[in-house]
């Protein structure tokens, strides 16, 4: 909560009017009912009207000051509030992004999008509130209190014996309520993860049948978030009735003592519109409990993300063979630390060299380029980059020694110049000699702006192959010492696949390629080729070694090309 209310700071000042002016008008609305007393039992008797008339204009002199001045303080709070969210929610995107992957599993993605968007909206309403009643509330309970033992001091002396008890009261049902919107957000984190999954897969649900399905998980889910927020709510729901009951008692009671004791109407007239003032007042604070109640739980959560620690550490580690770009050393992970993943990979890559990757879904592949990027740290062994352990270079300087195209890539809605360069201003000989590597040229001059060509969210008005083509190319665009192929070609036909592959060797011979793929095809030609079966490397070599000694890469070799051996 320190960490998120420390984000007020550079807007204290704005915050600090807000505060004053607020404060001011306050105090001009609790002069109106002793100036209305005073009228009503020491002017009005002597009907001297004059004085009557300069009273009734301090009266609107002080309401005016109280209008203009809540306006005026609560669009400073507004201000202030809603900088200090766009500060708040910038930092968290921004830590968001540098998380490392085993973080970003841990916390999961749902939640990630659930503390960026309503948690962040839970605590500007916390400081926007907080500023806007903050001040006026305590104000109009305490100030109308003192103001009523200015007027009777019997009658104040009923009002402030039923204070105690509201304020128990609020306090207790407030303590209550936290628990509740802390498991309301993570309630929340389901339906956003639902909502994710839903749209995602839209097709495959439609494709078989199984809407009726996921509208009854997604109502299973709203439910559970319903019942939670109606849990805090009604807890919640408490705080008004309760104090209402109090003062309204207690207001029974000043109607029956000043009916008895109050020496002019007056003085019963100003100590009951107190009372209206003393029971805002507390209305105020209990929706202020509210909402700090909801920012509180919002805030440990987005504080939660704020704290982790995302860099990753860089040690002295020993070197490898610097012969080779890229070098596996008894390579062993696990992503959940119990099995592992991958277990004991060794093989050793040459500059300018290709290795294929090839193995059913689920083998290990993906995980590879994993580690060789350092999403994650291995477990056991070492993996060395132009001869020097990955975990001994910064994240980006290893990072940018690669090119990488995963299967189903991230493009964004904007031109195809845009998502190619990506923001690196490459030189356009670059841009230009990449996107004819990766076979993109004929299908982008067919469409209308050629590179200016606005591309769709997800880049939905491009084919499968289309989309793949400008990944690869954005690759290839940064001239990498290292390109990276995962599965990227899987939607391209054989044809524009070799076209692709004798382009690489052609126009990038220096660099070095890795290349995922289930198709032997795609990694036939590579210098060596490793074959992954549920985490263990049982093949490496050339295709005809394979061929000669695996099984496995035999049984896909015959499965694919329908040659016999």
């Amino acid at each position: 909560m320190t960490k998120t209310l420390s984000y007020i700071k550079p807007y204290g000042g704005t915050a600090a009017w807000a505060i004053v002016i607020k404060f001011v008008g306050s105090i001009a609305e609790l002069f109106l009912p002793l100036l209305l007393d005073y009228i009503i039992d020491d002017i009005v008797p002597l009907k001297d009207i004059a004085m009557v008339l300069w009273l009734g204009l301090a009266m609107l002199a002080c309401s005016l000051v109280a209008m203009f001045g809540n306006i005026w303080a609560n669009r400073l709070s507004v201000v202030a509030a809603a900088k200090m969210t766009h500060d708040l929610r910038y930092d968290l995107f921004k830590k968001i992004s540098y998380l490392r992957s085993r973080q970003v599993d841990e916390v999961t993605v749902p939640s990630l999008v659930s503390r960026l968007t309503s948690d962040s909206y839970y605590v500007n309403q916390m400081v926007a509130r907080t500023l806007r009643l903050g001040v006026r509330a305590p104000i109009l309970l305490i100030g109308g209190i003192l103001m009523t033992f200015i007027v009777d001091v019997y009658l104040a002396l009923v009002l402030l014996a039923c204070v105690p008890f509201v304020i128990v009261s609020v306090v207790i049902i407030t303590k209550k309520s936290i628990p509740y919107y802390a498991k309301k957000q993570a309630n929340s984190d389901d339906m956003v993860r639902a909502m994710q999954e839903n749209i995602s897969g839209v097709r495959i649900i439609k494709a078989l049948s199984k809407g009726e399905h996921e509208k009854r998980k997604f109502r299973g889910i709203s439910d559970r978030l319903g019942e939670t927020d109606y849990s805090a709510k009604k807890v919640m729901s408490l705080t008004n009735p309760l104090a209402t009951l109090i003062l309204n008692l207690g207001l029974v009671v000043v109607i029956i003592v000043g009916a008895l004791m109050s020496d002019g109407a007056g003085s019963v007239l100003a100590v009951l519109t107190y009372f209206t003032m003393i029971l805002n007042g507390m209305l105020g604070l209990s929706k202020i409990f509210v909402v700090i109640s909801q920012g509180v739980a919002s805030a440990d959560r987005i504080e939660g993300v704020i704290e982790l620690d995302h860099s990753q550490p860089v040690g002295q580690y020993p070197q490898g063979d610097k012969a080779y770009a890229v070098q596996f050393k008894n390579v062993s992970f696990s992503y959940n630390g119990v099995e592992n993943n991958l277990s004991d990979i060794n093989f050793a890559l040459k500059r300018g060299g290709t290795l294929g990757i090839i193995g059913a879904t689920g083998s290990g592949k993906s995980t590879v380029i994993n580690l060789l990027m350092r999403f994650y740290d291995v477990n056991e062994g070492a993996i060395y980059v132009d001869g020097q352990d990955v975990r001994s270079l910064p994240p980006e300087e290893l990072r940018a020694r690669f090119g990488i195209a995963f299967q189903n890539d991230f493009l964004m809605a904007g031109s195809i110049h845009e998502n190619i360069d990506y923001g690196r201003k490459l030189p356009e000989e670059d841009i230009a000699c990449a996107v004819d590597s990766a076979q993109a040229r004929e299908f982008i001059s067919g469409l209308e702006g050629g590179m200016q060509y606005e591309l769709a969210q997800k880049a939905a008005n491009l084919s499968g192959g289309q989309k793949q083509r400008l990944t690869v190319a954005r690759a290839l665009a940064g001239n990498p010492r290292i390109l990276i192929l995962d599965d990227a070609s899987s939607a391209l036909d054989y044809e524009t696949d070799a076209a692709l592959r004798r382009d690489l060797a052609i126009n990038y011979p220096d660099t070095t390629k890795i290349i995922i793929a289930q198709r032997v095809s795609s990694v036939k030609s590579a210098d060596i080729i490793a074959v992954l079966d549920d985490g263990r490397q049982i093949g490496l070599g050339t295709h005809e070694q394979l061929m000669r000694d695996c099984e496995e890469y035999q049984l896909i070799y015959r499965a694919q090309m329908g040659e016999d051996i």
